[in-house]
């Protein structure tokens, strides 16, 4: 057993959102191993008056004899976008402001006002962080104030991949070189991962598991032949569990769990403001911490000649970890550049084949309007084409437009005489473009 084990006590709940209910996993943690007290669900939660619901959940602690527990709640993984970053070097208190200066890189809702939450991955010498981005007022806030009506203790607001990055460290430092997936109600297939490349990995995908699994390996740098594993099998295995409670299925609320009820040990981001955050009764923790006292006492003497090798052995490898991190620095930095340089090759693409697409439907124009049809002007989008010019009958160029390959629903903008010709505005809609 190790060391840092001796200090793994505690009880959890960890809440999973879900489409349509909210699982809840009650988790008792020792230093022999964890396991699942309770498993519960409500059903509808959307649907009903948060006072409802939240007099369920009373009633589910109640009976477990958990009311004093507060909750981690996971966020559901599309309303959440995760990144990884690389800051070696940053001191612990320059963090949050490396981090805000960049953020709005990392995230898609633009000038949104979006919260954020951090931890630490990887190697402590690599300064790599998992990084978890919400929107604030329709995500956040809503499932705080949600939650708060229903009077249900929060204590954090977080992500499945921060989730299960802390409960599988929770009786071991860490664990690199794998793939795990669960399946979603939706049936999109969620990727977790890790390898000596890329700390984390974390992503959904709306693909079968094979191909989800492959892109995954890739991005991990991962041999081919590397198996993915269920989510539930990554996690320690529980020495207790509720016969209804199906883990590969409820993976996610266990690990939130762990998490919570080993804050300390099994680390995971934390989108709730400090000041929102509910916590457990410190006097629960009195017996757990007089019984770790005891035994730190009792093994002080057998375990202080390990501490000195471990403290040996980490000097060592401290030392070869100085020799190869700047290789890794450079690696890290060709990784970026050929992210990019691949960004602005898909751009180019995507230009050059808009162009060719433009000119196949000017010609397409070319051909198909009459020799009595003058074009002043010829206005083209992604959409539609503007025609501007003047006929001696403008009313058969619907006809002929229409009927060409390359457009449909073409109307009128407006038709004037003028003498002997009828000056014409035609709006056409380009077949294959969105409608």
């Amino acid at each position: 057993m190790e060391l840092r084990n001796l200090f793994a006590f505690g009880m959890g709940v960890g809440i999973e959102i879900r489409d349509a209910d909210l699982d809840i996993t009650v988790a008792r943690v020792r230093p022999n191993g964890a396991g699942i007290t309770a498993h519960g669900a409500i059903s509808r939660f959307r649907e009903r008056k948060a006072a409802d619901w939240g007099a369920e959940y009373a009633a589910f602690l109640k009976k477990h004899g958990v009311s004093h527990l507060t909750a981690a709640v996971t966020l559901p993984r599309r309303e959440v976008v995760v990144r990884t970053l690389a800051m070696p070097g940053i001191a612990a208190k320059d963090l949050p402001g490396a981090i805000g200066f960049q953020i709005d890189s990392l995230h898609p809702y633009g000038d949104a006002d979006v919260a954020s939450a951090w931890t630490r991955v990887g190697a402590p010498s690599g300064g790599a962080l998992l990084l978890g981005v919400c929107l604030r007022s329709s995500v956040l806030e809503k499932y705080a104030q949600l939650f708060a009506e229903a009077g249900v203790a929060v204590s954090s607001f977080t992500f499945s991949a921060s989730a299960i990055h802390g409960a599988i460290r929770l009786f071991q430092e860490s664990r690199t070189g794998f793939l795990a997936f669960r399946t979603h109600e939706t049936g999109e297939i969620e990727i977790y991962g890790e390898s000596p490349v890329k700390p984390v990995f974390s992503a959904e995908f709306d693909l079968p598991l094979e191909r989800a699994a492959a892109l995954a390996a890739a991005e991990l740098r991962l041999p081919d032949e590397t198996e993915s594993v269920p989510i539930e099998r990554i996690l320690p295995v529980p020495r207790a569990n509720p016969a209804e409670n199906d883990l590969s299925r409820n993976a996610v609320g266990y690990a939130a769990a762990l998490t919570c009820a080993c804050p300390r040990l099994a680390a995971a981001a934390n989108l709730l403001p400090a000041d929102r955050r509910s916590s457990h009764s410190r006097a629960m923790l009195a017996p757990a911490a007089a019984l770790s006292v005891l035994a730190l006492v009792l093994g002080g003497a057998w375990f202080a000649s390990a501490a000195l090798e471990e403290r040996r052995y980490l000097k060592t490898l401290e030392d070869e970890i100085a020799k190869v991190e700047p290789a890794a620095r450079r690696s890290s930095t060709l990784d970026r550049e050929i992210e990019m340089t691949a960004g602005r090759i898909r751009a180019i693409g995507e230009f050059r084949d808009r162009i060719g697409k433009d000119l196949t439907a000017l010609n397409e124009l070319s051909r198909i309007l009459p020799a009595s049809a003058w074009a002043n002007s010829v206005e083209i989008s992604r959409d539609g084409v503007l025609i501007s010019g003047d006929t001696d009958s403008a009313a058969p160029l619907l006809e002929v437009l229409d009927a060409s390959p390359e457009f449909r629903n073409s109307e009128f903008a407006s038709v004037t005489r003028v003498g002997a010709y009828e000056v014409f505005r035609i709006r056409t809609l380009r077949r294959g473009a969105r409608k």
